[in-house]
């Protein structure tokens, strides 16, 4: 099946990553990726997938997705679970160009992900 928009494209991607395919959710991103997230820029896909495989397995659900589309321009806000949190907010923006994703800001609160605090 071919994904024919940018959503179709991101929402795989998210799905596929989410439910700890970081394989697959590669195969939606183009090798020239850029991603702008707290403390780190990355830049290209070897970077970027690093990135998500260190995260993806401290995941234990995902909340509540809200989606916007706008041309080439793709916006998610979702609330990704772990042992540290399950009410932090994520915001992505994405920008897909020729069926693969070229670029990701990421917007989340890095210390909400940290080990909980030890009374």
């Amino acid at each position: 099946m071919s994904l024919s928009t940018p959503l179709e494209i991101v929402t795989s991607y998210h799905r596929a990553w989410t439910s700890g395919d970081v394989a697959l959710a590669m195969t939606f991103i183009a090798e020239d990726v850029t991603c702008r997230a707290p403390g780190a820029d990355l830049e290209g896909k070897p970077a970027y997938e690093a990135f998500i495989a260190g995260f993806a397995p401290a995941l234990t659900g995902i909340g509540d997705i809200a989606e916007l589309a706008d041309g080439e321009r793709v916006a998610l806000f979702y609330y990704p679970q772990t042992a540290a949190t399950a009410t932090a907010p994520a915001a992505e923006l994405f920008t897909v160009r020729d069926g693969l994703i070229r670029e990701s800001i990421l917007i989340f609160d890095r210390l909400s992900y940290g080990p909980p605090e030890q009374d």
